[in-house]
Formats: C-alpha cells, sequence, structure tokens
C-alpha cells in the first residue's frame, strides 16, 4: 500500500515506521498500539502522510489522554512559529543557550563589502558562530545549495572584522544533497530537522525537551502570537513560571486548562 509523502514521493506503507513515530512523540504506552491500529483501519493506497497525520491526532483528540494530540505536533509546531523567521530565530537562540553559547539575534554588521543581518553570534570559549537561520512554514520544503553558498560568502565577509571561527546553518526542514556537500566542504556545520544523525533539531529538541509554545492546542494562533511577540518561545518556559503566562488575560478555567496541557507536554519521557 502506497502513501504520498509531503514531497511528492511514494513509499510503501510501514506500520513499524509509523509506531516508532508514535513512541518517539512520547504518547502514552496504553494509546501506542491503538493508534497505529486506527491508522491501519482508515488507511488507503495513495493516503498521504498528511491525512494519516490528521488520523492520529483526531484519534488521540477523542482518547482518554486528549493532551496526548500537542505531543504529535512537534514538527507542524516549529513551522507554527512562523510567518515571519523571527520566532525561529529566538527558538534556536534559546537552544543554543542550553548547550553553553551566549546568544545574540539580529545583529547588523558592516563586512568588508556590504552590510549583513546575522541571525544570531553564539560564542562559547574561543568558539564565536555566524548562525543562519532557514525557516520554512509549508510541508515538504527543503533548504538548497544556495543557503550554504551564501552563509560561506557572509562568513567570509564578516570573519577577519568580528572573529568569527565559524558558520552554522539551522533549518527546520530538510536538506538537499547538494547543500549539505557544499556546507562540508567548506566546514560549515548544518542542524537540520533529520540531520545529523543523533543530533538533529528534532534529536536535539526531543531530548533536551524544549517543546516551543506553538505545540499547544489549547492557545488561539492570535494568543500564541503574543507569547511569541513576547519572547516566550519555549514551552519550558510557562512551565517552570507559570504566571508569564498572565498575559493573555485567560478566565481562570482557560488558564488552568491551558496549564494542564502545558505540563503534561513538559512532562513527556
Amino acid at each position: 500500500m502506497l502513501v504520498i509523502k509531503a514531497s511528492g514521493e511514494r513509499e510503501e506503507f510501514s506500520p513499524e515506521k509509523l509506531l516508532a513515530s508514535i513512541k518517539r512523540a512520547g504518547i502514552p504506552i496504553p494509546l501506542q498500539n491503538e493508534a497505529l491500529e486506527y491508522v491501519k483501519g482508515n488507511i488507503y493506497s495513495g493516503i498521504t502522510t498528511s491525512d494519516i497525520y490528521n488520523h492520529i491526532t483526531d484519534f488521540l483528540a477523542q482518547s482518554k489522554y486528549p493532551f496526548a494530540k500537542s505531543q504529535y505536533s512537534l514538527k507542524r509546531a516549529i513551522m507554527d512559529l512562523g510567518p515571519t523567521g523571527y520566532p525561529f530565530e529566538d527558538y534556536v537562540a534559546e537552544i543554543l543557550k542550553t548547550q553553553g553559547f551566549k546568544t545574540k539575534t539580529r545583529s547588523l554588521l558592516m563586512g568588508k563589502c556590504v552590510t549583513h543581518e546575522v541571525d544570531i553570534i553564539a560564542e562559547k570559549g574561543k568558539e564565536k558562530l555566524l548562525v543562519e537561520c532557514k525557516f520554512h512554514n509549508s510541508v515538504g520544503s527543503r533548504s538548497t545549495v544556495h543557503v550554504s553558498l551564501y552563509t560561506k560568502a557572509r562568513l567570509e565577509d564578516l570573519r577577519d572584522k568580528y572573529g568569527f571561527t565559524g558558520a552554522l546553518i539551522v533549518t527546520n526542514t530538510k536538506i538537499t544533497s547538494d547543500a549539505l556537500a557544499y556546507a562540508i566542504c567548506e566546514n560549515i556545520k548544518i542542524i537540520s530537522w533529520s540531520y545529523p544523525d543523533g543530533g538533529s533539531l528534532r534529536d536535539i529538541i526531543e531530548k533536551e525537551k524544549l517543546f516551543p509554545m506553538t505545540q499547544l492546542q489549547k492557545l488561539s494562533f492570535s494568543q500564541k502570537k503574543i507569547l511569541l511577540d513576547n519572547h516566550l518561545v519555549l514551552l519550558d518556559d510557562i512551565c517552570k513560571n507559570p504566571s508569564s503566562a498572565d498575559i493573555l488575560n485567560l478566565p481562570k478555567d482557560k488558564k488552568e486548562e491551558f496549564l494542564r496541557e502545558a505540563q503534561f507536554v513538559c512532562r513527556r519521557s
């Protein structure tokens, strides 16, 4: 039975692969096989991965653990940081801080030839990285070789004047083979949604529990935007300091429900 991926590619439906993604998302153990069987009962040849995702989230929303729906939405939650790339830059900066870097976002620097807006400057010890954040808010998008090319050019124009020791590209989608090959050739570090193995953006988020605020289902788009505009991009900010959500002016019952959902996702193993 064929499944159509967001890129348009077709592949055989794999129950094992789907179950692995369900487990990886930290869905409660009692629901894991039930979710798989639910999808298997609704699948057909030519179904899209997006429809499979919707079947799983529909099942979870109607289960005895309705907040589990929020746990299965990481990739889309990252895309919901848009439409601009600024919240994603703030999010990446927070991730880098957890790895010991001091960060500064959106700096205008005059290079040898032209002025550049550098998404993030990250420093740790003798290391000083020029960080290029490439954000996409559509499923199936990929970062191409042009990202690697202009990151290298930007680094060379700024390196001597500002003491950069290297560059890092962080993207919330996959990258093309040319983009990766050029980056490796020019010693540019890359963190994409699924690269490198064990240290990809998804790996880092799940290992360190650095879930984005947009993963919550109980907030409207406008409410999430308020939090993002106030640089509250990590769900952990709310879990550790619930009063930071006061800027939403939610009724007491809505706030309590929102905080229960937040704590449910934060506690995920």
